[in-house]
This record gives C-alpha cells, structure tokens and sequence, in this order.
C-alpha cells in the first residue's frame, strides 16, 4: 500500500492497479485520472499544516482528511453517480476514499481560502474549515466536477473547530441537496453519507449544553464550489495579481461563452450573468419555500447554485419573517421574505471586490442597480406558473403582491394551500364554502377579517384566471409543474436522524425516495402539515449553524 506523508499525517493512497476486474465501463473512484487544475494555476500553500492560520498570498492550503475510526457506507446517490461515471463502491478501500481514510494516486486534497460579510459584518478570512476538495472527476462528457468532503477534518481554515461533522448536519445536507436538485432548483450534490465510528462533541444551540453526537462525511460534488468571498479575500488583501488570475480563470473554465479582448471587457457582462443566475436562484427558493438561513458571502457561490446546508428550512406556515436560524434572532436579517435584498447585498460586496480591478467603477455600479428589474422579472414569471396564468400581464404584479401580502395574514401551510388551489373550482360559493374548501391548510382558522380579506383575494383570482388564453387544464399543469407535493420538512429530517441514530434507517429511505419525485401524489403519506409537537421541538422549528 502506497502512503502518502503530510505533516506527520499518514493516510494510505490506494494503487491504481487493484487487482479487482470490472466489467462495468463506469469509472472507479480510486482508479480515476483526477485533475487538479485550480491547485495547479494558483499559489498555495503546500506544507499539510492544519494549524489554524493566516495565509496571506494563497488561495488554498493543502491538507490530508484525518482518519477515522470506521468508515461506513450509508447512503448512495446512484442517479448522480451515473451522470458523473462512477461505480458505486464495493470494497472497503474504495469505501474508505469516501470517508477520508484513503485518497486516491492523483488527488491532490486541499481546502480553499476565502473570506466573507458574515451577518452583515466583515469577518476576514474564513476558507474551508471542514471541507476538503480532493480533486477534479471527469465525466465521460467531458464535464468537469469537484469532489469535496465535508467533516473530513482540520485544515488551515478550521479556527477553533474540529474540522468535523455530525450525523445529524450530514444527514440534512446529503437529503437536502439533492431534493432541491429534483425540485429543480440550482444546486450543489452530494454523492455519498458515510459514518465515522467516532464520536464528536457538539453544542447544538451554542447554549453551553454540549453532547457527543456520531459523526458522518457528505461527499459532494459542484462544478465549482468558488463563492464570493474567494474574490473578496485577495481584494481586501489588496493582492490585485491573484484576485485578476481569479477572475480570468473563473471565466475562462465555467463561463467560456464570455468573449472580450481584455479583461475589463469580460467583466461586466460575467458580472451580469452572476446577477441573473442569483436572481433566479433566490425566485426558486421562493417557489418551493425554502430559506436558506445564513447568506454570508461566504455562502454564496459564483455559480448560482445553492451551497452550503446548514439551518436551512422549507417553510410549514406562510411567514415571511421566519428564519429558521437560531443565530439569526432577532434581526431576522435572513428570513424567508427578505432573501431576495440580501442577495443584492451580497452582489454588492462582491461588485465591491471586482471593482479593485476597473479604472471607473460606474458601469458596474449601475449593472448592480439593475438587480430589482431583473429579480421582479424573475419573481413575477414564477409567481404566474405557480398560478396558473396565461402571462404575466400589466395588472398582474400588483394582484400577485396583494397576493402574497393576504398569505402572509392567514399563514397557511404553503405547500398543501398550493396543492388545494390547484384544483380549486373557480365558482367558489358562498364565503363560508371557499374558507372551508382551505382547511386542510389552516394552522389557526382564519377570523372575520382574515376571511373576507381572504374572500375577496380568491374572487379577484377566479377571475383573472376566467381571461386566460389557456385551458383550465393547460393552467392546472402549470401549477403541477411549478408547485411541490412533498418537501423536506424539518420535522420529518428530524425524525429520520433519531432512527438512523437507533439504527433505524426506514424513514431514511422513504425521504429519499420520496425527494426524487416532489410533483407526484405518490408520497402523500407526507403530505401533511408540521404537527403540533414539533412546532418547539430542537431541531424541527430552529436550528444553529451547527446544524
């Protein structure tokens, strides 16, 4: 067995030749060519120190993941296998690459720098303090992916933290990723959830009540997981020769349709494209009712993909104000209904950073100012389908935020009023009639005033939905289509952890199949609202960033 020595770290690297024979014509995670192409263009640092640092001039530092005890295999992503190439594993050394007991020959495993506006401050540099990059899989496409731990242990970037992860976190970031992915919002994977063996101590609500808790890995892959604090490090470091490498790089290998002579060329239209893929992604998160829950710079990628998965919540009553973040109390700075002015102000921080690159910093101020007409653009398209209409005409965004605000007073379950509009007759009968036909949805029954402000709101939509130019039919299935049956809800992620931390993964499995299929009736043994217990229990209504 080939070794591999890092600052006194000893992980076995396994021999590409194994002696296994496959059939198969998928790849191996072991025998893979992997590249290593951001190590290879940037500076680093090389030295596998995991002692927490500065490090100035490096946009990574090279790490090893720390072995653990027992590296089991727990969960499979075989759809996204089968588009990245890889053959599910069979034997416990190609196992243990999954867990951070093994790296293969040509991986090169380092954590990433990068810096961020956390709560709206400056935090300074942060990086990868439990990730681990471990290189870049081809697919037989040609399309390249990053392969990244999470939990895998220090790095450079850890702080004061263990580089660790909990059942309880991976679990929620493995479900989570890829149910959004067949929501069909912008997203990063995860390939596999594997245990440790080990026990890791956490305090899950910083309250001074810390617990040993049993630790996991995710694997998860992302064409790239830079975010904007990668380019707000080396700008606030006033390293302007990395920061401009960063930026033609990032072009060049994941928005290569951006042409221009020079870079100040390049730059707005690519600073454009991240507008729009932002926007678009924040419109998603609002059809499906998903809050993030802390959009740090840090925790925004370049790409337009959600990242990171942390106390993130779909929402259960329709609250605007609610953020599912005990760390965000009680600013709310990150709430359901405030999502979409945080991602301007995180596009702002990074045009901020890209401007130390320009002679004239005004046209790119004046794309940022841009962002309300492209996300109203974006958001009122969405809010058609989820409605059934035609088009979005002249009137329509007036009635859609009248809309919104009148959901907001009744608070129903979302996804389940969603469901029952759908096949709403559009002659809703008395008053009392159309309140009813809702009930399924009623956390609190609405008052007199709630009912008639209710009342009101559904006649003016029958009626608009009375001038469409499609067919009922033609509408109702744009609703299908744009409205989820089933989500991940926090109680039932809850539920799913306690069994797998008894040993029993039946509900495990049930959410991942359910999560493939969000459109469909045929999960509705989940289609219920958040019961009552769970309204205050740990870990179904708040979670922290340890989370």
């Amino acid at each position: 067995m080939l070794e591999e020595r890092t600052a006194g770290l000893v992980l076995p690297r396994i021999p590409s030749n194994s002696q296994h024979v496959y059939k198969n014509p998928m790849e191996r995670l072991h025998t893979q060519a992997y590249k290593n192409e951001f190590v290879q263009a940037f500076p680093g640092d090389d030295s596998g120190d995991t002692r927490p640092r500065q490090t100035p001039g490096m946009l990574y530092s090279k790490v090893l993941p720390t072995p653990v005890k027992k590296v089991t295999l727990l969960a499979w992503s075989e759809e996204l296998a089968q588009e990245l190439g890889i053959e599910k594993p069979v034997t416990q050394e190609e196992i243990d690459i999954l867990g951070g007991n093994a790296v293969a020959p040509t991986m090169q495993p380092y954590a990433a720098c990068y810096a961020g506006h956390q709560f709206g401050n400056w935090a300074g540099q942060l990086g990868d303090g439990r990730a681990m990059t471990l290189g870049e899989w081809t697919t037989p496409s040609g399309q390249s992916w990053e392969l990244q731990l999470k939990g895998a242990g220090p790095t450079a970037y850890s702080r004061r933290a263990d580089g660790r992860a909990v059942l309880r976190s991976s679990v929620r970031e493995y479900l989570m990723s890829e149910a959004m992915h067949y929501l069909g919002v912008p997203t990063t994977r995860a390939l596999s959830l594997v245990s440790t063996g080990d026990q890791v101590m956490r305090d899950m609500f910083y309250n001074g009540n810390p617990e040993f808790e049993p630790g996991a890995i995710v694997m998860r892959v992302a064409p790239s997981f830079l975010r904007f604090g990668s380019f707000e490090m080396p700008a606030a470091r006033q390293e302007l020769d990395n920061l401009r490498q960063l930026v033609e790089w990032t072009i060049t290998h994941y928005y290569p349709h951006i042409q221009g002579s020079s870079l100040e060329e390049k730059m707005l239209p690519w600073f454009k494209e991240i507008m729009d893929r932002t926007a678009f992604m924040i419109t998603e998160w609002l059809r499906v009712g998903f809050v993030h829950g802390v959009m740090n710079t840090d925790n925004m990628s370049i790409l337009g993909l959600t990242i990171d998965y942390g106390p993130y919540s779909f929402l259960d009553d329709y609250d605007p104000d609610f953020t599912p973040n005990t760390t965000d109390l009680p600013g709310r700075r990150y709430a359901f209904g405030k999502q979409a002015n945080i991602a301007y102000w995180n596009l702002g921080c990074l045009a901020s950073a890209l401007a130390t690159l320009l002679p004239d910093s005004k046209e790119l101020v004046a794309l940022l100012e841009t962002y309300s007409e492209v996300y109203y653009q974006k958001y009122f398209a969405m809010m058609g389908k989820k409605l059934g209409l035609d088009q979005v005409r002249e009137k329509d965004p007036a009635f859609i935020t009248q809309w919104e605000e009148t959901l907001a007073e009744l608070q129903p379950d979302m996804t389940i009023f969603y469901q029952l509009l759908i096949d709403m007759p559009l002659e809703l009968g008395t008053e009392e009639e159309a309140i009813a036909y809702f009930a399924d949805s009623y956390y609190t029954s609405p008052g007199k005033r709630e009912s008639a402000l209710f009342y009101a709101m559904l006649k003016a939509y029958t009626e608009r939905l009375k001038s469409n130019t499609i067919s009922r039919e033609a509408s109702q299935d744009l609703m299908r289509k744009a409205n989820p049956r089933f989500i991940l809800r926090n109680y039932l992620l809850h539920q799913a952890i306690e069994g797998l931390t008894k040993g029993d993964d039946q509900l495990f499995t049930q959410l991942q199949t359910a999560m493939k299929d969000p459109y469909s009736k045929a999960h509705d043994q989940f289609f219920t609202k958040r019961p009552d217990w769970a309204s205050q229990k740990a870990g179904c209504s708040m979670l922290s960033c340890s989370s």
